[in-house]
């Protein structure tokens, strides 16, 4: 292109003449209007909400696990996952065979030791009489001693034989009650009506319930649900029972739920028993994530009227710390701190020129604040610096 210059010098000083022209208007532009080079914003009303944004799961509020007392094969599953059930209603069968065989085996116990029961009290009627005969031979002198102390000792031991009979008849009740029970946990009620939310066996599934209880499902209400919620400790401290709270979910789009803050658990979650608590498994447990993050659970309750919320979905939680409606407000881009809380320096547009100026702020997000002095509605401020209008650059032209 140098080359080309050179033999058009008259078509070099015409663009010379062009870029020098360019500068000039841009120059003057400036000088006219200080605030073309910058970004600004109105002071307005608005709406402002500042929150403590935490993750969480939902809950059924109210819920039982239904174990099983008795052992043996689980001969019928009577519910599936998904169903309502009412409070007594059965809902699956162990089979009996086994309980039942005992219960016929105390209850022929209990009937033998009821008829040795009477064999010796029979016994121990003929000895109390044998004994008053020979009280009344000994009165008069007409019996031997050892006739007499073998009449008291048969009275003696005789009652104290059926004394025994009956306390293992007593025994062999007690026994008896309890096979009947265990027969009767072979049948496994509702404790309470609601949804079986899940079912851990299958019907054929042999069931030991020797060591530990097995659980068998889960009923809750869905009614209501409770949404247990990790709350970092650097935010805990700005949470209050009472306070208003919004929360969405991955499945529902942009739909919002409100709810108040019930209750914040005094401590974290705890790592299992025995658990390293530097791994990342007890650390999920714990409900803290990797890098040994205290999290606070906080818990708030939902009503579930049609029932959108299920078990174990995930929530994004808003706790509204601070909020303020229709008030003056600007971009918090527009905003650098200042020397105190609450206080920050922000330019603006006075005239042809800017001037810094020093305000005070209320309740705030990311984006917006509430201007409480400072600033009036209606004046402009600088939120940033232009980076282009757009538009072609005038200085793209070829020689």
């Amino acid at each position: 292109m140098s080359a080309q210059l050179r033999r058009h010098p008259l078509l070099a000083g015409i663009g010379l003449l062009l870029l020098l022209f360019i500068l000039w208007r841009a120059g003057a532009h400036a000088l006219a209007n200080p605030l073309a080079g910058y970004d600004t914003a109105t002071v307005a009303h608005g709406d402002v909400e500042q929150t403590v944004s935490a993750l969480g799961k939902v809950q059924p509020r109210t819920y039982v696990d239904v174990g099983a007392q008795a052992s043996g094969q689980l001969k019928r599953l009577l519910v599936q996952p998904g169903d309502h059930v009412a409070a007594g209603q059965l809902l699956a069968e162990i089979d009996p065979q086994v309980q039942a065989a005992k219960v016929e085996s105390d209850r022929a116990e209990r009937d033998r030791l009821t008829a040795s029961l009477a064999d010796m009290q029979a016994q121990a009627t003929y000895a109390a009489g044998e004994l008053a005969r020979q009280k009344q031979l000994r009165a008069a002198n007409a019996t031997r001693t050892d006739t007499y102390d073998q009449a008291v000792r048969d009275a003696a031991s005789t009652a104290a034989q059926a004394r025994a009979i009956r306390a293992q008849i007593a025994q062999a009740e007690s026994t008896l009650k309890s096979d009947t029970a265990q027969l009767g946990y072979t049948r496994i009620y509702a404790p309470t009506g609601g949804t079986v939310v899940s079912v851990d066996v299958r019907q054929g599934q042999t069931i030991n319930a020797t060591y530990a209880t097995p659980i068998l499902m889960r009923i809750a209400d869905l009614s209501t649900m409770t949404v247990w919620t990790q709350v970092s400790e650097a935010d805990v401290g700005q949470l209050r029972p009472g306070m208003t709270l919004w929360f969405t979910t991955l499945g529902y789009g942009n739909r919002r739920w409100t709810g108040t803050l019930r209750q914040i658990l005094p401590a974290p979650p705890k790592a299992p028993a025995g658990a390293d608590p530097s791994t990342s498994t007890a650390s999920s447990a714990a409900g803290s994530p990797a890098g040994n993050v205290v999290l606070y659970t906080a818990l708030f309750d939902v009503p579930n009227a049609d029932g959108l919320l299920r078990p174990e979905m995930s929530a994004q939680v808003f706790f509204v710390t601070a909020g303020a409606k229709n008030v003056p407000t600007v971009p918090m881009a527009a905003l650098a701190p200042a020397d105190a809380p609450g206080r920050y320096t922000t330019q603006v547009a006075a005239g042809r020129k800017l001037e810094t100026r020093t305000v005070t702020i209320g309740a705030h997000d990311r984006f917006t604040a509430e201007i409480r002095a400072g600033l009036k509605l209606g004046e402009r401020v600088v939120t940033g610096r232009k980076t282009g209008d757009g538009k072609p650059s005038l200085l793209a032209f070829r020689l």
